[in-house]
């Protein structure tokens, strides 16, 4: 047996008793096929280069339009020693290191202090960059939900879970649930790509957990024949972000009463969707009424791991909400304005309490 024959062997991939020869494509029947996600990569690339043209021309002149502006910042006048040790040794030098710079550089402490502070601030992502990413997300996030529910609301499997698995897995492909797979695992792919580039958070490690995991479940699933439950999940995921991104637009815009109200809506959704919804409804049918095989357990390994996240990121919300919003507390946002996460801007509306 080759190394690709044992790959897809139908003992890792399918449940017990079932072979590939079991999902036979006729004319009229079609059954997921692994090469179909090779478009993911072009399709990847063409998402950033839409979304590129989508920020330049429409993100920014709305965020304009509504107010968003960028503060003036300072200049930093040229110094090579302080340059150097900002690049090299790092962005916040020690007592002990500002003495040292002073020395080197023939500058006061103060100002040696001071010049540190200017080019940090110079690093800090632009208040428009934010707001155009958020846009960005947001409508992608807003399409492919209802463009989900839209495609699921007339399948008898989306109200009933049990459905999901008769017959597996000779559930024949539609082909707009194909094409809407392929959608959604381009999209997380640009979002990997472009990840360098974008403005980030402390929990920039949480987000790349998550977006590996996201990528995994959706290639294994396609693969696995897993279709239907994959929609439903990515449909229960869906339905909370593009209420966050939304809630982060309103924060970039100052619109604090606004925010609040639409981001208490988002936490409220996030943690019925994420904390009841997906593990006591959707993840209870996988684990109680599917056959465990490989894939299975990675895909129960996985769906873990997301789950861990949400209980992450659900507590910061709620510290966030009865820290914040519900109290009036004054907070500093605990993370760099150079850092930001995916799914987890929550405590940036806490600066428009300051």
């Amino acid at each position: 047996m080759g190394l690709s024959e044992g790959f897809w062997h139908h003992e890792y991939w399918l449940p017990p008793g079932a072979t590939w020869e079991d999902m036979k494509e006729s004319a009229d029947i079609h059954y997921p096929q692994p090469q179909d996600l090779l478009l993911c990569i072009p399709s990847a690339l063409l998402l950033i280069i839409v979304r590129c043209i989508f920020e330049r021309t429409v993100a920014l002149p709305l965020g304009r339009r509504l107010g968003v502006s960028d503060k003036l910042r300072p200049k930093v006048q040229p110094n090579a020693t302080l340059e150097g040790f900002y690049v090299l040794l790092g962005r916040t030098p020690k007592e002990g290191e500002l003495i040292s710079l002073a020395k080197q550089s023939d500058l006061p402490v103060k100002k040696v202090y001071t010049w540190f502070q200017h080019r940090r601030a110079q690093d800090q992502p632009r208040l428009m960059k934010k707001f155009c990413e958020a846009s960005w997300r947001f409508t992608f996030y807003f399409t492919s939900f209802f463009s989900g529910l839209a495609l699921l609301y007339d399948k008898p499997w989306f109200w009933d879970h049990t459905v999901c698995w008769l017959r597996f897995p000779q559930q024949p492909l539609l082909p707009a649930l194909g094409w809407f797979y392929l959608l959604e695992l381009s999209f997380y792919c640009s979002l990997v790509a472009t990840l360098p580039f974008d403005v980030k958070r402390k929990d920039f490690k949480e987000q790349i957990i998550h977006h590996i995991a996201t990528i995994t479940l959706i290639f294994v699933s396609y693969c696995a024949n897993l279709i239907r439950f994959g929609m439903i999940v990515m449909l229960v995921h869906d339905a909370s972000d593009y209420i966050l991104e939304l809630a982060k637009m309103l924060h970039y815009m100052k619109w604090k009463r606004v925010c609040e109200a639409v981001f208490i809506v988002f936490a409220v959704v996030f943690i019925i969707s994420r904390l009841v919804i997906f593990p006591l409804i959707t993840y209870y049918y996988f684990v109680t009424k599917f056959q465990l095989f490989l894939i299975s357990c990675l895909i129960n390994t996985f769906l873990m791991i997301l789950q861990l996240l949400h209980i992450f990121w659900s507590y910061l919300i709620i510290q966030m909400i009865f820290g914040v919003i519900l109290r009036g507390a004054k907070r500093k946002d605990a993370r760099s304005d150079t850092e930001e996460s995916d799914r987890s801007e929550a405590e940036d509306l806490a600066k428009n309490k300051e």
